[in-house]
């Protein structure tokens, strides 16, 4: 784990190095980019948020819930935990 940590780490300080060395010009564009990049992703989601909105036809149906066990047809009746009480001898009275 230890290992993993120290590689991560050394990933970091090697990208941070080559953010560094790279000449303030292009740390603006790519700054810049990376944030047309988000703004854009942003205005995207929120007009389809806002599509969605406006062309749903806001109704909800609402239905009985059905129990599966009348819906099963099979000629095993179902075990319930509580009718079936379990004793074990040693625990009883005399």
């Amino acid at each position: 784990m230890k290992n993993l940590r120290t590689a991560i780490s050394n990933w970091f300080d090697k990208l941070d190095g080559q953010w560094r060395a790279m000449p303030v010009a292009k740390q603006h564009r790519y700054t810049l980019l990376l944030f047309a990049g988000y703004a854009l992703l942003s205005v995207i989601v929120l007009l389809e948020v806002c599509y969605d909105v406006a062309h749903s036809d806001n109704t909800m149906t609402i239905e009985h819930i059905e129990n599966p066990i009348r819906q099963n047809n099979s000629s095993v009746s179902p075990q319930d935990s509580i009718k079936t009480i379990l004793k074990d001898k040693n625990h009883e009275r005399q």
